[in-house]
């Protein structure tokens, strides 16, 4: 939803270096673009399509490479697996390890997708209601939960997942 239906996916992703490196030119803007999609795995060929000529997973890797694009070192990553079928989704969460390993990347990621949260992160926050109520490392909160709220969010995670 955040790609522009109007623009192809190079302007999508060249579009932050137009505001924060207005010296670069129209070629090196290009290269960049094709180092992008090169870097999650997409055609750079593919740059002058639009976004509803891709799949979910694609568009997914197409905001990725939006981001990397201005070489962060943090990426705020809201949801990112949640419109996708799981095996999409492995797919996904392979590239942004193999990214964050290459980069130095620290990511700070929201998700009610415990399996996600477990596969990607290092430490974990649990929420209710805007406030942290158990911080620790994944293996802390996953395995030794203290709170009853985290616990009790485990134990559903868990009953779904074997219902599905």
């Amino acid at each position: 939803g955040s790609l522009s239906p109007r623009m192809t996916v190079g302007d999508i992703i060249s579009e932050g270096l137009k505001v924060h490196h207005p010296e670069m030119n129209r070629r090196q803007r290009e290269a960049e673009v094709i180092a992008a999609l090169e870097e999650v795995a997409l055609d750079p060929a593919m740059r002058n399509r639009y976004p509803h000529e891709f799949s979910g997973g694609q568009r997914q890797r197409i905001a990725i490479a939006r981001a990397l694009i201005l070489k962060p070192e943090l990426l705020l990553l809201d949801e990112p697996t949640s419109a996708l079928d799981r095996s999409v989704q492995v797919r996904v969460i392979d590239l942004l390890r193999d990214l964050q390993k290459k980069h130095g990347l620290t990511y700070l990621f929201i998700s009610h997708d415990l399996s996600v949260v477990r596969a990607l992160s290092d430490d974990v926050m649990v929420m209710k209601e805007g406030r942290v109520i158990e911080h620790g490392s994944v293996d802390a909160i996953f395995n030794h939960p203290r709170e009853a709220y985290t616990q009790a969010l485990l134990k559903a995670a868990f009953i779904e997942s074997e219902a599905a």
